[in-house]
């Protein structure tokens, strides 16, 4: 009787050995797992920051060649660098103050068709409210457009166009 004993309390040793082995090769390839959603999820966040980036670089490119609006270029840069993630997530306010000053001044002038429908003289209005605000910062705000370049290393910007 007492080797029925011993042998039930091997047996359950060794079950008790299996589910712990089990248990850690389910644990390793639950850490695996977890390693590569975290990759993947970096990849994806890169890949998103790259498309952001390259638009980044085409505003503050054109509006530097005075070819975009100094308000336009605001307000755009302002609304996609605010889908920058991880180490390439931008403070805007603090980081480009003019920028984010001009952008707070035309953020809601209507633009496009909306402006279109308003009367010639508040259409005149709004621009020169415009114009106002872009010439007062328009010398920080060329500025903060280098930075951002230098932010982004203007690597979307053709080489043959930034040695010119």
């Amino acid at each position: 009787m007492q080797e029925w004993i011993w042998i039930l309390a091997g047996l359950g040793a060794l079950i008790i050995l299996a589910l712990s082995v089990y248990a850690g090769v389910l644990l390793a390839k639950l850490k695996r797992q977890t390693k590569w959603q975290a990759e993947m999820k970096e990849a994806a966040i890169n890949q998103r920051n790259d498309k952001i980036i390259e638009s980044v670089d085409v505003i503050a490119f054109a509006a530097l060649q005075d070819q975009c609006d100094l308000s336009e270029a605001a307000i755009r840069l302002y609304m996609i660098m605010d889908h920058l993630q991880g180490d390439k997530r931008v403070e805007f306010d603090s980081r480009y103050p003019a920028l984010f000053e001009l952008y707070e001044a035309v953020k809601d002038t209507p633009r496009g068709e909306a402006i279109k429908g308003l009367k010639k003289n508040e259409r005149m209005r709004l621009d020169l409210d415009r114009a106002k605000h872009e010439a007062r910062l328009e010398e920080a705000i060329k500025v903060e457009l280098s930075d951002i370049l230098a932010f982004t290393g203007g690597r979307h910007i053709p080489d043959h166009i930034l040695t010119h």
